[in-house]
């Protein structure tokens, strides 16, 4: 493996003593005695095990994987776009985020989608390379191969750009998500041509090729970083955004770097949850909602009073990710106070444990203050693993191709807050902190997260824009409930976000039963037309030597556990 690199501006390792202190900080010093990926689409997981069983490590397989998702999964991530690589090296112990968030253009203003009236235009973030932030999954995937990874990056890049040449076969998700954008992408004949088909429609079982984006995957291969933001490519971008009215300038691709940032770390009732650190807003949150739950004894509730509570301390801890949180390189964020069992219990004060708390009765948040996504796991036989969660954000982003490179750019700068309290496409609201500026990274929900005890290592993250948080909390109290990966994938998912004030569930979330429980407390329900979340995780049973993963019944994916030679990793 080559060598670490320390590039971290912001250290926000943080130990919030939430209950109990249990490993150490390197984890068990046992090796798995198999391998696993589990992502979003079969072809993505084949792709990880490939590289794991050509002699890459984790991380060269999570290269594999993100960009084989970039081509069959178009509508969740892409080369276009960015996201959160959650990295331990099993060397070392050690554990780092690889930020690669997009940033704003240096021509952003903070009231760049908003009319002559001041209202806010939603079209203007959501379609278009004018909702494009400077992408930074090329550089995230350029700096695993360059600081952690073991084989060249034009071998890991091998299997996505295989499967952007010969094309991948239209199912079920891919038809759905693209009839759902298919009028956004019909303005812009270039996006339709890749991925509607002929017929404008991405017929079922119909052949999607992508020889630009192979193109462009093989140039950032042979040449790195300069292959995507410099030279004939990164010259394409530019001209091609700035064509259709967009602010890119060859600047803002020079200036694009990718930055480490120590993981926040949680412990909670023996559970040591490692995750993302602002600008992601899943650590904090997370780190106040279990903050809350500490203060309660959960084990004598009944089952619907659990419920509830979790919920309330969901829609506390999103509050305050409304009025503080954003990119920590741009803003400061009181993380001390923000995380410290102390403030929870402020939080937790008004917490009734019958009754649910109007937001309107929490402290009001000022505005003079200053689905789509897709996540992997990989754990290979050395017990190096990675969490990932990458983004182009709304489905199929900008719907935006700039001619020549096949790159479908994102819209992720419709995950600021373009007016203070207005919602964005996942109703989630902001105010200064996370306001549009110049170089400046939106604030995320995406939530790669490690879980670790004294016999068990998980790794699990899911897509679901504002939901992801709840979700994964979801996930680590099933973990914490002794249950396996299958179960963590297919939890029944709930959600509070302050506001809209109101519980949202998944279709079938919560029984009649339940439903009527919550009301009774004085909660609005909204139940979601469909189910949501695509999850994929794997646990690592050090006591027991066995390696279970699971993908998301959800979804599309798969997971795959198999037996491969240590001596070919590293």
């Amino acid at each position: 493996m080559k060598q670490f690199s320390y590039v971290t501006v912001a250290a926000l390792f943080i130990y919030l003593n939430v209950h109990l202190a249990v490993a150490a900080a390197s984890g068990p010093a046992a090796q798995p005695p198999q391998a696993a990926v589990a992502s979003a689409h079969p072809a993505a997981t084949a792709a990880g095990r490939e590289i794991l069983e050509a002699g890459g490590n984790a991380f060269d397989a999570a290269i594999a994987v993100a960009a084989a998702l970039a081509v069959v999964e178009p509508y969740s991530s892409g080369i276009g776009g960015g996201g959160f690589f959650l990295l331990h090296r099993a060397a070392d112990g050690s554990n780092t985020m690889v930020d690669a968030r997009e940033k704003a253009p240096a021509a952003a203003t903070h009231d760049m989608y908003l009319d002559e009236r001041g209202e806010f235009i939603r079209d203007r973030s959501l379609n278009g390379p004018l909702a494009a932030g400077i992408p930074g999954t090329p550089a995230g995937l350029v700096y695993l191969a360059d600081h952690y990874g073991r084989l060249a990056l034009s071998e890991s890049l091998a299997p996505a750009i295989k499967l952007a040449t010969n094309g991948f076969v239209v199912k079920a998700r891919y038809h759905r998500m693209a009839g759902f954008r298919q009028k956004a992408m019909a303005a812009y004949p270039a996006t339709a041509a890749i991925f509607l088909g002929d017929d404008g429609r991405a017929d079922l079982d119909e052949v999607i090729t992508q020889p630009d984006l192979a193109n462009t995957l093989r140039v950032l291969g042979k040449q790195g970083a300069a292959g995507f933001y410099a030279g004939e490519i990164g010259e394409r971008l530019v001209a091609g955004v700035r064509d259709q009215g967009g602010i890119w300038t060859q600047q803002d691709l020079d200036d694009y770097a990718v930055v480490e940032r120590e993981p926040i770390v949680i412990n909670y009732r023996g559970i040591r949850i490692i995750t993302a650190p602002p600008p992601s807003s899943g650590g904090v949150v997370m780190a106040e909602a279990f903050n809350i739950l500490s203060q309660f004894d959960l084990a004598p509730m009944t089952a619907k009073t659990r419920r509830h509570v979790v919920i309330e301390s969901m829609r506390r801890a999103y509050r305050d990710r409304a009025e503080y949180l954003g990119d920590p390189d741009h803003v400061d964020i009181p993380l001390t106070r923000l995380v410290s069992p102390a403030y929870a219990k402020t939080l937790a004060a008004d917490l009734s444990t019958e009754r649910a708390t109007p937001s309107t009765d929490l402290r009001a948040i000022g505005p003079e203050k200053g689905e789509d996504t897709t996540h992997f796991s990989v754990l290979d036989s050395h017990g190096n693993r990675v969490a990932a969660t990458l983004s182009v954000n709304y489905p199929f982003g900008a719907v935006f191709v700039p001619a020549g490179t096949g790159v479908l750019l994102n819209n992720e700068m419709d995950d600021f807050s373009a007016r203070p309290m207005t919602p964005n496409a996942y109703g989630l609201v902001g105010v200064a902190a996370n306001a549009i500026a110049p170089g400046k990274r939106p604030l995320s929900s995406m939530t790669p997260t490690f879980l670790e005890t004294k016999d068990q290592i998980g790794i699990l993250g899911t897509p679901g824009g504002s939901r992801i948080i709840s979700m994964v909390m979801i996930g680590i109290l099933d973990f914490a409930s002794g249950n396996k990966p299958e179960s963590w994938v297919s939890a029944k998912r709930y959600h509070h976000q302050y506001l809209p004030d109101e519980v949202q569930f998944e279709r079938d979330g919560l029984t009649s039963d339940e439903q009527l429980d919550l009301k009774r407390r004085g909660h609005q329900l909204k139940e979601n037309s469909r189910n949501y979340g695509n999850m994929h995780a794997i646990l690592w049973d050090v006591a027991k030597q066995e390696v279970n993963a699971a993908s998301d019944p959800r979804g599309e994916g798969a997971a795959d556990v198999f037996d491969i030679a240590r001596a070919s990793q590293r």
